[in-house]
């Protein structure tokens, strides 16, 4: 390090690329090995110590960059997303990763990424703590070389910045979206206005002021007030948007709003410590924050991940408690709750009876490719469509809602568990809700395929599966015949993407106010009356997201095997329900008397299959539930083994209701 700080002491020096070669000293061989990195920023600090003139030089490097170079770009724009929009943004990331953009070597930010050029630069600069940045600004001594100018430049850069970011902040607070959903924006006067307003009184007051008492002369604590005003509005916008609906739009400029009254208060922070010398310590903890916030946000000015998760949260959050809402309805507690969802899956049965016969005659009419696609997604989307009208239960439908309801039951505090024996005793309902619906789809669905077939063999005298067919049937639901394992949990995904539909079309009726626009219309009123107005109306606003979630999983079923024809790949589907009227059919079409081998392994393969459905989908809804909460990995832990615990001391909860209610 001490050849690279003498360099800096020549006149014709490149200090942005001496500064990259001093960073590149500090930084690990490894970005997470935050122990080197603290013992090389103190090696750093003993130099800066025992050599004033080196510290000098240092000192007078970062003076310079401070005084040649623009900050407002840094201030304003690093970590804050564009006004461009969620779409935009999102290209521009792709676009710069592909292709990197040109620096301007005239801005401060181009210093912060030469310097900082890696994307990983940012776990060990947080990693090592303020604490090790501040022994480094404090062993730099600012106090020996006072600033010759009345008003420095970098507090006339930082005043700029605020006034920027002011604007920012009033602009953005009166997007419609906001309006529509906080109406005392317009009918009172707004906060995002107001502080524009005092935002100017402040920076004009602050220069008069230079050397005396902020807390006397350039009062900041009512910005401060108009800021955590703004953050109410953003919080109760946030509450209406999960009760009428959200979109990406809205959640992307929420989150805008945040970063920029978030920046605000952090340069805010900076000037408040600076009383009147840039040699106060007062000023350094929120330097120091603002710094390590800005080279992280740097790293990650590419990330479309970070970008994906910082603005789906509030829609996957409106997803999973509109999934969560139907979802409490998949979960039993008493006897006649549980017998009732028994009846339920029987309806579903009877339904998935008839459609697994169609497929099969679907599948005899040998279609083209395309149109068999098409008549097998209707024949599922159609059918499961049906079950929801009827009342019935499909059981595979489940664990994308239930996972989400037991997500609900969560506090809102930073994901913490508000009960977690009664989450546990959620999950053994959950649990055994789940068990009863599939054997009331599957008790049913294999005893009525099996009369069709054999209906349908006594009227006409010819088998409806061929033994060979009947044969391959079997075959393709069993465990060791077949990869019925892997189509299954394929099948899963297909059950969680369509529960994140439901939620989503859920949304969608909430947000566009679908109901109330169908009232509306004036020939469907003349048609059919007011009152079945009403009545279909309220029907679609509260069952939209199920049929369209119903429709569409079957139009997932259905083109799943075309997809894997179109790429080449062996890619099929294995829904339990379907699996056990296949045994059904197959075991008739087999006279009776199939190879209890084959029928073993099939029976057990229809188990796997159901279990691979369940689970693979409930795993993926709970893991997105979860995450919108903001559940941390110790929580998720905590949970696994209570629900592990409870499984040993009271199995019967997971698989039967108790016999009395309290």
């Amino acid at each position: 390090m001490e050849p690279l700080l003498k360099r800096l002491l020549l006149p014709d020096a490149d200090l942005t690329s001496l500064l990259a070669l001093l960073v590149d000293e500090i930084r690990p061989a490894k970005a997470q090995d935050f122990e080197t990195a603290r013992r090389n920023l103190q090696a750093l600090c003993y130099l800066l110590s025992i050599h004033p003139e080196l510290r000098s030089a240092l000192r007078a490097a970062f003076n310079t960059l401070l005084r040649t170079h623009r900050h407002i770009e840094l201030y304003t724009t690093t970590g804050i997303l564009p006004n461009t929009g969620f779409a935009s943004e999102g290209f521009r990331r792709i676009g710069h990763k592909l292709l990197p953009e040109v620096l301007d070597p005239g801005l401060l930010r181009s210093v912060l990424r030469s310097t900082f050029d890696r994307p990983s630069d940012r776990h060990w600069v947080v990693g090592v703590g303020d604490d090790a940045w501040l022994r480094l600004l404090e062993a730099m001594h600012f106090d020996e070389e006072p600033t010759s100018e009345t008003f420095p430049h970098s507090l006339l850069e930082l005043l700029r910045s605020l006034r920027v970011l002011s604007y920012g902040i009033a602009a953005c607070g009166m997007e419609p979206e906001l309006l529509r959903l906080e109406p005392s924006l317009v009918t009172h006067e707004s906060p995002f206005v107001a502080q524009n307003l005092e935002m100017a009184d402040y920076i004009e007051a602050y220069p008069d002021h230079w050397g005396k008492s902020i807390a006397a002369d350039s009062d900041d604590l009512h910005l401060r007030v108009l800021f955590g005003q703004c953050q109410e509005v953003i919080e109760r916008v946030r509450r209406n948007a999960a009760r009428n609906g959200t979109s990406i739009h809205l959640t992307y400029q929420l989150q805008r709003l945040r970063q920029l009254l978030r920046r605000s208060e952090h340069l805010l922070d900076i000037l408040a410590g600076l009383h009147g010398d840039l040699d106060e310590a007062s000023a350094y903890p929120p330097i120091v924050s603002l710094f390590t916030r800005l080279v992280s946000d740097e790293c990650l000015r590419n990330d479309l991940g970070r970008h994906w998760r910082q603005n789906t949260e509030l829609i996957a959050l409106r997803v999973t408690d509109n999934a969560s809402r139907h979802g409490e309805h998949y979960i039993t507690e008493t006897r006649a709750e549980y017998w009732s969802m028994a009846r339920s899956a029987m309806i579903g049965g009877v339904v998935i009876a008839g459609m697994a016969c169609l497929k099969i005659l679907l599948a005899k009419a040998a279609l083209p490719p395309l149109t068999g696609a098409l008549a097998f997604s209707l024949n599922y989307g159609l059918g499961f469509c049906l079950i929801h009208i009827l009342h019935g239960t499909v059981a595979t439908k489940q664990p994308a809602m239930t996972a989400n309801a037991i997500a609900a039951s969560l506090s809102n505090g930073g994901g913490k568990l508000r009960d977690i024996e009664a989450l546990t005793d959620l999950i053994a309902r959950t649990c055994r809700s789940q068990i009863i619906a599939i054997l009331g789809n599957v008790c049913i669905a294999i005893p009525l395929a099996g009369l069709i077939a054999f209906a349908i063999f006594s009227s006409s005298g010819e088998h409806f599966t061929s033994p060979d067919k009947s044969l391959h049937l079997l075959e393709e639901q069993s465990l060791v015949h077949s990869a019925a394992v892997f189509y299954a949990a394929i099948a899963g995904v297909c059950l969680f993407i369509s529960g994140l539909i439901s939620g989503y079309y859920d949304n969608y009726a909430a947000y566009n106010r679908i109901p109330e626009r169908i009232l509306q219309l004036g020939w469907p009123q003349r048609l059919f009356g007011e009152a079945r107005m009403r009545r279909g109306a309220a029907y679609i606003g509260d069952n939209l997201g199920a049929l369209a979630g119903n429709l569409l999983f079957g139009f997932l079923l259905g083109g799943t095997t075309f997809f894997g024809l179109l790429v080449g790949l062996p890619i099929d589907i294995r829904h339990v329900a379907f699996s056990s009227a296949f045994i059904g059919i197959a075991f008739v079409g087999l006279d009776l008397l199939p190879d209890l081998w084959l029928l073993a392994w099939a029976v057990l393969g229809v188990a796997t299959i159901g279990f691979m459905n369940l689970m693979v989908s409930f795993a993926l809804a709970l893991n997105v539930a979860l995450r919108s909460r903001q559940v941390s990995d110790p929580q998720w832990k905590n949970l696994a083994r209570s629900v592990v615990s409870h499984l040993r001391r009271q199995p019967r909860d997971f698989f039967m209701p108790p016999i009395k209610t309290a």
